[in-house]
Protein backbone atom coordinates (compact mmCIF):
# COMPACT_ATOMS: atom_id res chain seq x y z
CA UNK A 1 0.00 0.00 0.00
CA UNK A 2 1.54 3.35 -1.05
CA UNK A 3 2.30 6.17 1.36
CA UNK A 4 -0.31 8.95 1.40
CA UNK A 5 0.44 11.54 -1.28
CA UNK A 6 0.20 14.52 1.12
CA UNK A 7 3.00 12.93 3.16
CA UNK A 8 5.39 12.47 0.23
CA UNK A 9 4.59 15.59 -1.82
CA UNK A 10 7.15 17.82 -0.05
CA UNK A 11 9.78 15.09 -0.42
CA UNK A 12 9.03 14.79 -4.14
CA UNK A 13 9.28 18.55 -4.54
CA UNK A 14 12.74 18.64 -2.98
CA UNK A 15 13.96 16.96 -6.18
CA UNK A 16 11.53 18.24 -8.81
CA UNK A 17 12.24 21.88 -7.92
CA UNK A 18 15.90 21.09 -8.76
CA UNK A 19 14.86 20.05 -12.26
CA UNK A 20 14.77 16.30 -11.61
CA UNK A 21 12.03 14.70 -13.72
CA UNK A 22 9.56 12.65 -11.75
CA UNK A 23 8.54 9.28 -13.19
CA UNK A 24 5.36 7.79 -11.75
CA UNK A 25 4.55 4.98 -14.19
CA UNK A 26 6.36 2.04 -15.72
CA UNK A 27 5.88 3.56 -19.19
CA UNK A 28 7.57 6.78 -18.10
CA UNK A 29 10.50 4.76 -16.74
CA UNK A 30 10.76 2.81 -20.01
CA UNK A 31 10.83 6.05 -22.02
CA UNK A 32 13.47 7.56 -19.72
CA UNK A 33 15.64 4.44 -19.96
CA UNK A 34 15.30 4.49 -23.75
CA UNK A 35 16.38 8.14 -23.79
CA UNK A 36 19.32 7.22 -21.54
CA UNK A 37 20.74 5.00 -24.31
CA UNK A 38 22.54 8.18 -25.43
CA UNK A 39 24.34 10.43 -22.99
CA UNK A 40 24.15 10.37 -19.23
CA UNK A 41 21.32 10.14 -16.73
CA UNK A 42 21.13 10.17 -12.94
CA UNK A 43 18.36 7.85 -11.73
CA UNK A 44 17.24 8.44 -8.14
CA UNK A 45 15.02 6.26 -5.97
CA UNK A 46 13.58 8.72 -3.49
CA UNK A 47 12.34 7.64 -0.05
CA UNK A 48 10.63 8.87 3.10
CA UNK A 49 13.49 7.66 5.30
CA UNK A 50 15.67 10.02 7.29
CA UNK A 51 18.82 9.30 5.27
CA UNK A 52 17.03 10.43 2.10
CA UNK A 53 15.93 13.64 3.82
CA UNK A 54 19.19 14.45 5.58
CA UNK A 55 21.70 13.08 3.09
CA UNK A 56 20.53 11.96 -0.35
CA UNK A 57 18.25 14.79 -1.49
CA UNK A 58 20.53 17.53 -0.10
CA UNK A 59 23.49 15.90 -1.91
CA UNK A 60 21.60 16.14 -5.21
CA UNK A 61 20.94 19.83 -4.49
CA UNK A 62 24.63 20.42 -3.84
CA UNK A 63 25.72 19.06 -7.24
CA UNK A 64 22.93 20.41 -9.44
CA UNK A 65 24.95 23.31 -10.84
CA UNK A 66 28.29 21.62 -11.46
CA UNK A 67 29.83 22.12 -14.88
CA UNK A 68 30.11 18.35 -15.41
CA UNK A 69 26.71 16.83 -14.71
CA UNK A 70 24.35 14.32 -16.31
CA UNK A 71 22.32 15.24 -19.37
CA UNK A 72 19.16 14.39 -17.44
CA UNK A 73 18.05 13.34 -13.96
CA UNK A 74 14.96 11.31 -13.10
CA UNK A 75 13.36 10.06 -9.91
CA UNK A 76 10.86 7.47 -8.72
CA UNK A 77 9.48 7.34 -5.19
CA UNK A 78 9.82 4.04 -3.33
CA UNK A 79 6.71 3.22 -1.33
CA UNK A 80 4.61 5.55 -3.47
CA UNK A 81 5.27 5.01 -7.19
CA UNK A 82 5.28 1.24 -6.84
CA UNK A 83 5.03 0.37 -10.54
CA UNK A 84 7.64 2.93 -11.59
CA UNK A 85 10.07 1.89 -8.84
CA UNK A 86 9.71 -1.79 -9.74
CA UNK A 87 10.32 -1.03 -13.42
CA UNK A 88 13.43 1.02 -12.72
CA UNK A 89 14.78 -1.84 -10.63
CA UNK A 90 14.04 -4.25 -13.50
CA UNK A 91 16.14 -2.06 -15.78
CA UNK A 92 18.95 -2.16 -13.23
CA UNK A 93 18.93 -5.95 -12.86
CA UNK A 94 21.85 -7.27 -10.87
CA UNK A 95 22.01 -4.21 -8.62
CA UNK A 96 20.40 -4.90 -5.24
CA UNK A 97 17.27 -2.82 -4.66
CA UNK A 98 17.56 -0.16 -2.00
CA UNK A 99 16.13 3.20 -1.15
CA UNK A 100 17.31 5.78 -1.23
CA UNK A 101 19.44 4.90 -4.23
CA UNK A 102 21.19 6.66 -7.10
CA UNK A 103 22.66 5.33 -10.32
CA UNK A 104 24.56 7.26 -12.96
CA UNK A 105 24.02 5.76 -16.39
CA UNK A 106 26.15 6.38 -19.45
CA UNK A 107 24.76 5.33 -22.81
CA UNK A 108 22.22 3.16 -21.00
CA UNK A 109 24.67 1.33 -18.73
CA UNK A 110 25.10 1.97 -15.01
CA UNK A 111 28.61 3.26 -14.33
CA UNK A 112 28.27 4.53 -10.74
CA UNK A 113 25.89 3.48 -7.96
CA UNK A 114 25.07 4.78 -4.51
CA UNK A 115 23.09 2.23 -2.53
CA UNK A 116 21.48 2.95 0.82
CA UNK A 117 24.58 1.54 2.52
CA UNK A 118 26.67 4.26 0.79
CA UNK A 119 24.22 6.97 1.91
CA UNK A 120 23.09 6.07 5.41
CA UNK A 121 25.31 7.50 8.14
CA UNK A 122 27.28 9.74 5.76
CA UNK A 123 26.98 13.48 5.34
CA UNK A 124 25.26 15.11 2.40
CA UNK A 125 28.54 16.80 1.50
CA UNK A 126 30.39 13.45 1.40
CA UNK A 127 27.70 12.01 -0.87
CA UNK A 128 27.79 15.15 -3.03
CA UNK A 129 31.54 14.65 -3.31
CA UNK A 130 30.97 11.09 -4.55
CA UNK A 131 28.45 12.35 -7.12
CA UNK A 132 30.71 15.18 -8.23
CA UNK A 133 33.59 12.77 -8.79
CA UNK A 134 31.34 10.42 -10.78
CA UNK A 135 29.99 13.31 -12.85
CA UNK A 136 33.52 14.54 -13.56
CA UNK A 137 34.57 11.05 -14.62
CA UNK A 138 31.58 10.08 -16.76
CA UNK A 139 29.73 13.23 -17.84
CA UNK A 140 32.35 15.41 -19.46
CA UNK A 141 33.06 15.60 -23.19
CA UNK A 142 36.19 13.47 -22.75
CA UNK A 143 34.50 10.90 -20.51
CA UNK A 144 35.42 7.27 -21.11
CA UNK A 145 32.95 4.77 -22.53
CA UNK A 146 31.09 2.57 -20.06
CA UNK A 147 33.30 -0.43 -19.31
CA UNK A 148 30.64 -2.69 -17.85
CA UNK A 149 32.13 -2.21 -14.38
CA UNK A 150 30.00 -0.32 -11.89
CA UNK A 151 31.85 2.03 -9.55
CA UNK A 152 30.75 2.63 -5.96
CA UNK A 153 32.12 4.94 -3.27
CA UNK A 154 34.96 3.64 -1.16
CA UNK A 155 33.02 3.28 2.09
CA UNK A 156 34.18 0.90 4.80
CA UNK A 157 31.64 -1.92 5.16
CA UNK A 158 29.84 -2.20 8.44
CA UNK A 159 30.40 -5.48 10.20
CA UNK A 160 27.36 -7.49 11.16
CA UNK A 161 27.01 -8.70 14.73
CA UNK A 162 27.16 -12.46 15.17
CA UNK A 163 24.06 -14.16 13.87
CA UNK A 164 22.82 -11.22 11.77
CA UNK A 165 22.61 -12.04 8.05
CA UNK A 166 24.70 -9.91 5.67
CA UNK A 167 21.49 -8.94 3.86
CA UNK A 168 20.80 -6.59 6.77
CA UNK A 169 23.96 -4.61 6.01
CA UNK A 170 22.06 -1.42 5.14
CA UNK A 171 20.42 -1.18 8.54
CA UNK A 172 23.41 -2.02 10.73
Amino acid sequence: MPYPEPLVRPMREELTRLGVTELTTADEVDRAMQAAEEGTMLAIVNSVCGCAAANARPAVAMVRNLESRPDRAVTVFAGQDLEATARLREHLAGIPPSSPFMALLKDGDPVFVLERRHIEGRSASAIAGDLAQAFETYCGPDAPEASGEIQTPDVAPKSAPDGVPSTFRSIL
